[in-house]
């Protein structure tokens, strides 16, 4: 895969929804269910981050549930991109950005969104042919304006931010014309999790799914 065509479909399976949900899952167990109150909310992306040690069943058990786009984020090593392609991943999220990485993401035909923090890094992803980028952490490194600074000069890099995205900041990003969709992880709480609480969950996502700039 080129990077030319990790762009078109990170860009298609970003397009389902404005809000992608960012998950740290500790238990396998409840992932099924946790991806079906998502997607029955309208967030059918799902972004799985490698942060737990149940991380690849959760993606494993998710990338089953119908409607559902699995992702794996947190990817920092080529060893990991291996992993999550075994476990189903269709697209991987990396908080930064390196050749080894990228290249193993290319090879193994897995539509990568790499992370870009600053205009010497987001210009680097363009030059390889990344024109779709996670601006990452969001919130510390200038939030939307810092997004719209960096789109004037570099019009043709679109991203989606995460850090520190918010129901009350989602659609000062969103209205922008250089984002795509935003990563959040408000839309399925710890402690809605631990209580199961898949009703709750699927409110969460609906609201979420419904935010239009």
């Amino acid at each position: 895969m080129t990077p030319a065509e990790a762009t078109l479909e990170a860009e298609k399976i970003c397009r389902l929804a404005p809000v992608i949900p960012v998950l740290v899952v500790h238990d396998a167990s409840i992932a099924a269910d946790l991806a079906k109150a998502l997607i029955a909310g309208g967030l059918p992306a799902l972004e799985v981050t490698l942060r737990t040690p149940d991380a690849l069943k959760v993606i494993e058990a998710m990338a089953k549930v119908e409607g559902g786009v699995v992702g794996a984020g947190s990817i920092l090593t080529p060893e990991a991109v291996s992993q999550v392609v075994a476990a189903g991943a269709k697209f991987g999220v990396s908080p930064g950005t390196t050749d080894k990485v990228l290249t193993a993401a290319e090879q193994a035909d897995l539509p990568m969104l790499p992370g870009a923090a600053t205009s010497s890094e987001v210009m680097a992803l363009l030059e390889r042919g990344y024109r779709f980028q996670k601006f990452f952490p969001a919130s510390i490194n200038g939030g939307a304006p810092a997004i719209k600074a960096i789109g004037a000069p570099i019009p043709d890099v679109t991203f989606c931010p995460t850090g520190g995205v918010t129901p009350q900041n989602a659609l000062d990003y969103l209205s922008l014309k250089n984002i795509l969709c935003v990563g959040g992880s408000w839309v399925a709480p710890q402690d809605l999790i631990d209580a199961k609480d898949w009703a709750g969950i699927e409110k969460l996502a609906r609201e979420a799914a419904a935010l239009t700039a």
